[in-house]
Protein backbone atom coordinates (compact mmCIF):
# COMPACT_ATOMS: atom_id res chain seq x y z
CA UNK A 1 0.00 0.00 0.00
CA UNK A 2 1.60 3.29 -1.11
CA UNK A 3 1.52 6.64 0.64
CA UNK A 4 -0.97 8.00 -1.89
CA UNK A 5 -3.48 5.26 -0.98
CA UNK A 6 -3.30 6.00 2.77
CA UNK A 7 -4.72 9.51 3.32
CA UNK A 8 -3.25 10.08 6.80
CA UNK A 9 0.25 9.08 5.67
CA UNK A 10 -0.02 11.33 2.62
CA UNK A 11 -0.92 14.29 4.84
CA UNK A 12 1.85 13.42 7.31
CA UNK A 13 4.44 13.30 4.53
CA UNK A 14 3.25 16.65 3.14
CA UNK A 15 2.79 18.47 6.47
CA UNK A 16 5.21 21.20 7.52
CA UNK A 17 7.73 20.25 10.19
CA UNK A 18 5.74 21.91 12.98
CA UNK A 19 2.53 20.02 12.25
CA UNK A 20 4.32 16.71 11.69
CA UNK A 21 6.35 17.15 14.87
CA UNK A 22 3.16 17.83 16.85
CA UNK A 23 1.51 14.69 15.42
CA UNK A 24 4.52 12.54 16.26
CA UNK A 25 4.74 13.98 19.77
CA UNK A 26 1.22 12.68 20.37
CA UNK A 27 2.52 9.22 19.51
CA UNK A 28 5.71 9.29 21.62
CA UNK A 29 7.14 11.87 24.03
CA UNK A 30 10.78 11.13 23.17
CA UNK A 31 12.34 14.07 21.32
CA UNK A 32 15.00 11.83 19.78
CA UNK A 33 12.36 9.44 18.42
CA UNK A 34 10.32 12.32 16.99
CA UNK A 35 13.29 13.95 15.26
CA UNK A 36 14.50 10.67 13.76
CA UNK A 37 11.08 9.98 12.23
CA UNK A 38 10.88 13.54 10.93
CA UNK A 39 14.20 13.13 9.14
CA UNK A 40 12.91 9.98 7.43
CA UNK A 41 10.06 11.66 5.57
CA UNK A 42 8.58 11.04 3.07
CA UNK A 43 7.68 7.43 3.77
CA UNK A 44 6.59 5.34 0.77
CA UNK A 45 4.17 3.24 2.82
CA UNK A 46 3.05 2.42 6.36
CA UNK A 47 5.48 -0.50 6.60
CA UNK A 48 8.42 1.86 6.08
CA UNK A 49 7.08 4.25 8.72
CA UNK A 50 6.72 1.44 11.27
CA UNK A 51 10.18 0.10 10.50
CA UNK A 52 11.65 3.57 11.06
CA UNK A 53 9.87 3.71 14.41
CA UNK A 54 11.30 0.32 15.45
CA UNK A 55 14.80 1.52 14.59
CA UNK A 56 14.35 4.79 16.48
CA UNK A 57 13.04 3.00 19.59
CA UNK A 58 16.00 0.59 19.52
CA UNK A 59 18.41 3.55 19.39
CA UNK A 60 16.97 5.39 22.39
CA UNK A 61 19.50 5.89 25.16
CA UNK A 62 18.56 5.93 28.85
CA UNK A 63 17.49 9.58 28.77
CA UNK A 64 15.43 9.11 25.61
CA UNK A 65 13.65 6.08 27.02
CA UNK A 66 12.93 7.93 30.27
CA UNK A 67 11.51 10.85 28.27
CA UNK A 68 9.23 8.49 26.36
CA UNK A 69 8.03 6.81 29.56
CA UNK A 70 7.23 10.17 31.14
CA UNK A 71 4.60 10.70 28.46
CA UNK A 72 2.56 7.68 29.54
CA UNK A 73 0.09 7.77 32.46
CA UNK A 74 -0.16 4.89 34.96
CA UNK A 75 -2.45 1.99 34.07
CA UNK A 76 -5.93 2.76 35.40
CA UNK A 77 -5.33 6.51 35.58
CA UNK A 78 -5.29 7.98 32.05
CA UNK A 79 -4.62 11.70 31.86
CA UNK A 80 -7.88 13.72 31.79
CA UNK A 81 -8.62 14.76 28.23
CA UNK A 82 -6.27 12.14 26.75
CA UNK A 83 -8.61 10.06 24.60
CA UNK A 84 -5.75 7.98 23.21
CA UNK A 85 -4.57 6.64 26.58
CA UNK A 86 -8.15 6.24 27.78
CA UNK A 87 -8.96 4.16 24.70
CA UNK A 88 -5.84 2.03 25.06
CA UNK A 89 -6.66 1.38 28.72
CA UNK A 90 -10.30 0.62 28.03
CA UNK A 91 -9.93 -2.74 29.77
CA UNK A 92 -9.74 -0.92 33.12
CA UNK A 93 -13.07 0.86 32.57
CA UNK A 94 -15.64 -0.53 34.95
CA UNK A 95 -13.12 -2.74 36.78
CA UNK A 96 -14.43 -3.80 40.23
CA UNK A 97 -13.19 -1.47 43.00
CA UNK A 98 -11.06 -4.20 44.60
CA UNK A 99 -9.34 -4.99 41.31
CA UNK A 100 -8.80 -1.30 40.50
CA UNK A 101 -7.28 -0.79 43.96
CA UNK A 102 -4.98 -3.79 43.46
CA UNK A 103 -3.77 -2.41 40.13
CA UNK A 104 -3.15 0.96 41.77
CA UNK A 105 -1.09 -0.64 44.55
CA UNK A 106 0.89 -2.75 42.08
CA UNK A 107 1.60 0.38 40.01
CA UNK A 108 3.05 2.08 43.08
CA UNK A 109 5.14 -0.97 43.94
CA UNK A 110 6.43 -1.13 40.36
CA UNK A 111 7.41 2.55 40.30
CA UNK A 112 9.15 2.18 43.64
CA UNK A 113 11.14 -0.82 42.38
CA UNK A 114 12.07 0.39 38.90
CA UNK A 115 11.81 4.19 39.14
CA UNK A 116 9.47 4.68 36.21
CA UNK A 117 5.87 4.10 35.15
CA UNK A 118 4.74 0.56 34.29
CA UNK A 119 4.44 0.51 30.50
CA UNK A 120 2.47 -2.13 28.65
CA UNK A 121 0.69 -2.21 25.31
CA UNK A 122 -2.74 -2.26 26.97
CA UNK A 123 -4.87 -2.33 23.83
CA UNK A 124 -7.24 -5.29 24.01
CA UNK A 125 -6.17 -6.39 27.50
CA UNK A 126 -8.68 -6.87 30.31
CA UNK A 127 -8.23 -5.45 33.80
CA UNK A 128 -7.29 -8.93 35.04
CA UNK A 129 -4.67 -9.34 32.31
CA UNK A 130 -3.18 -5.93 33.12
CA UNK A 131 -2.99 -6.85 36.81
CA UNK A 132 -1.35 -10.19 35.98
CA UNK A 133 1.22 -8.46 33.77
CA UNK A 134 2.10 -6.12 36.63
CA UNK A 135 2.48 -9.02 39.05
CA UNK A 136 4.70 -10.94 36.64
CA UNK A 137 6.97 -8.07 35.66
CA UNK A 138 7.54 -6.95 39.25
CA UNK A 139 9.76 -10.02 39.53
CA UNK A 140 12.03 -9.06 36.61
CA UNK A 141 15.62 -7.91 37.23
CA UNK A 142 15.98 -4.18 36.38
CA UNK A 143 18.02 -4.76 33.20
CA UNK A 144 15.53 -7.31 31.90
CA UNK A 145 12.58 -5.06 32.74
CA UNK A 146 14.18 -2.15 30.90
CA UNK A 147 14.27 -4.18 27.68
CA UNK A 148 10.71 -5.43 28.18
CA UNK A 149 9.67 -1.79 28.59
CA UNK A 150 11.46 -0.83 25.37
CA UNK A 151 9.64 -3.63 23.53
CA UNK A 152 6.26 -2.46 24.88
CA UNK A 153 7.05 1.12 23.84
CA UNK A 154 7.75 -0.09 20.32
CA UNK A 155 4.43 -1.93 20.18
CA UNK A 156 2.51 1.12 21.42
CA UNK A 157 4.25 3.41 18.92
CA UNK A 158 3.41 1.01 16.09
CA UNK A 159 -0.30 0.99 16.96
CA UNK A 160 -0.45 4.76 17.31
CA UNK A 161 1.44 5.37 14.08
CA UNK A 162 -0.88 3.01 12.23
CA UNK A 163 -3.89 4.97 13.47
CA UNK A 164 -2.17 8.21 12.46
CA UNK A 165 -1.47 6.90 8.97
CA UNK A 166 -4.95 5.50 8.40
CA UNK A 167 -7.08 8.22 9.95
CA UNK A 168 -7.77 11.93 9.65
CA UNK A 169 -5.89 12.89 12.80
CA UNK A 170 -3.78 15.34 10.86
CA UNK A 171 -6.75 17.51 9.99
CA UNK A 172 -9.46 17.13 12.66
CA UNK A 173 -9.60 17.74 16.38
CA UNK A 174 -11.55 15.66 18.87
CA UNK A 175 -14.85 16.75 20.37
CA UNK A 176 -14.84 17.37 24.12
CA UNK A 177 -17.60 17.09 26.72
CA UNK A 178 -18.25 18.61 30.14
CA UNK A 179 -21.27 18.67 32.43
CA UNK A 180 -22.73 20.27 35.55
CA UNK A 181 -25.28 18.62 37.84
CA UNK A 182 -27.68 20.82 39.81
CA UNK A 183 -30.19 19.51 42.35
CA UNK A 184 -33.15 21.82 41.74
CA UNK A 185 -35.14 20.40 44.67
CA UNK A 186 -32.35 20.99 47.19
CA UNK A 187 -31.32 24.25 45.54
CA UNK A 188 -27.62 23.38 45.35
CA UNK A 189 -25.07 21.56 43.19
CA UNK A 190 -24.97 17.76 43.31
CA UNK A 191 -21.46 16.77 44.40
CA UNK A 192 -19.97 13.29 44.18
CA UNK A 193 -22.08 12.08 41.25
CA UNK A 194 -20.20 9.60 39.06
CA UNK A 195 -20.46 10.40 35.34
CA UNK A 196 -19.48 7.90 32.62
CA UNK A 197 -18.77 9.07 29.06
CA UNK A 198 -19.07 6.77 26.03
CA UNK A 199 -18.70 7.36 22.29
CA UNK A 200 -20.49 5.84 19.33
CA UNK A 201 -18.13 4.97 16.48
CA UNK A 202 -19.46 3.27 13.35
CA UNK A 203 -22.63 2.34 15.24
CA UNK A 204 -20.91 0.72 18.25
CA UNK A 205 -20.56 2.21 21.73
CA UNK A 206 -17.26 2.21 23.57
CA UNK A 207 -16.37 3.61 27.00
CA UNK A 208 -14.21 6.75 27.02
CA UNK A 209 -13.83 7.54 30.73
CA UNK A 210 -15.45 8.40 34.03
CA UNK A 211 -15.23 11.32 36.45
CA UNK A 212 -17.02 12.63 39.52
CA UNK A 213 -18.71 15.98 40.05
CA UNK A 214 -16.87 18.35 42.38
CA UNK A 215 -18.29 20.45 45.20
CA UNK A 216 -19.76 22.84 42.64
CA UNK A 217 -21.44 19.98 40.78
CA UNK A 218 -19.11 20.37 37.82
CA UNK A 219 -17.44 17.55 35.93
CA UNK A 220 -14.83 18.96 33.56
CA UNK A 221 -12.20 16.20 33.65
CA UNK A 222 -13.74 13.85 31.09
CA UNK A 223 -11.38 12.60 28.33
CA UNK A 224 -11.78 13.92 24.79
CA UNK A 225 -13.82 11.80 22.41
CA UNK A 226 -12.14 9.77 19.65
CA UNK A 227 -11.88 11.80 16.47
CA UNK A 228 -14.32 9.60 14.55
CA UNK A 229 -17.09 9.64 17.20
CA UNK A 230 -20.56 10.55 15.88
CA UNK A 231 -22.48 10.52 19.18
CA UNK A 232 -21.68 10.84 22.87
CA UNK A 233 -23.45 9.35 25.86
CA UNK A 234 -23.36 10.66 29.42
CA UNK A 235 -24.59 8.30 32.12
CA UNK A 236 -25.13 9.92 35.52
CA UNK A 237 -25.20 7.65 38.58
CA UNK A 238 -27.61 9.85 40.56
CA UNK A 239 -29.09 7.14 42.81
CA UNK A 240 -26.68 7.61 45.75
CA UNK A 241 -27.15 11.39 45.73
CA UNK A 242 -30.95 11.24 45.56
CA UNK A 243 -31.07 8.57 48.27
CA UNK A 244 -29.02 10.74 50.60
CA UNK A 245 -31.25 13.74 49.94
CA UNK A 246 -34.33 11.62 50.77
CA UNK A 247 -32.81 10.40 54.05
CA UNK A 248 -32.04 6.96 52.68
CA UNK A 249 -35.18 6.50 50.59
CA UNK A 250 -34.82 4.69 47.28
CA UNK A 251 -34.27 6.94 44.28
CA UNK A 252 -37.00 6.90 41.63
CA UNK A 253 -34.36 7.62 38.96
CA UNK A 254 -31.19 5.69 39.94
CA UNK A 255 -29.44 6.83 36.78
CA UNK A 256 -29.92 9.34 33.98
CA UNK A 257 -28.62 8.87 30.43
CA UNK A 258 -28.22 11.56 27.80
CA UNK A 259 -27.23 10.78 24.18
CA UNK A 260 -26.35 13.56 21.75
CA UNK A 261 -24.70 14.06 18.35
CA UNK A 262 -21.16 15.44 18.19
CA UNK A 263 -18.85 16.88 15.56
CA UNK A 264 -15.01 16.97 15.57
CA UNK A 265 -13.46 20.02 17.21
CA UNK A 266 -16.64 21.08 19.04
CA UNK A 267 -17.07 21.38 22.81
CA UNK A 268 -20.35 20.18 24.34
CA UNK A 269 -21.37 21.36 27.81
CA UNK A 270 -24.44 19.31 28.76
CA UNK A 271 -25.79 20.17 32.25
CA UNK A 272 -28.28 18.02 34.16
CA UNK A 273 -31.06 19.61 36.23
CA UNK A 274 -32.14 17.00 38.74
CA UNK A 275 -35.10 16.52 41.10
CA UNK A 276 -36.51 13.41 42.85
CA UNK A 277 -39.18 12.75 40.19
CA UNK A 278 -37.92 14.53 37.10
CA UNK A 279 -34.86 15.81 35.27
CA UNK A 280 -33.83 17.73 32.18
CA UNK A 281 -30.66 18.09 30.15
CA UNK A 282 -29.70 20.75 27.63
CA UNK A 283 -26.70 22.02 25.67
CA UNK A 284 -25.15 24.86 27.63
CA UNK A 285 -22.13 27.02 27.00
Amino acid sequence: MTSSSVPGLTRFNAADDGAARAALSEVCASTAWVEELLRGRPYPDVRALLAASDTAVARLDQAGLDEALAGHPPIGRPTPGDAVSAGEQRGMTGAPPALAAEVRDLNLAYQERFGHVFLVCATGLTAEELRDALRHRLGNPPDREREVTRTELGRINRLRLTRLAESVLMETASATVSTHVLDTAAGRPAAGVTVALAARIQGAWSAVGTAETDGDGRCGGLPALPGDATHARLRFDVGPHLSRERAGGAAFFPEVTAVFAVAPGEHYHVPLLLSPFGYSVYRGS
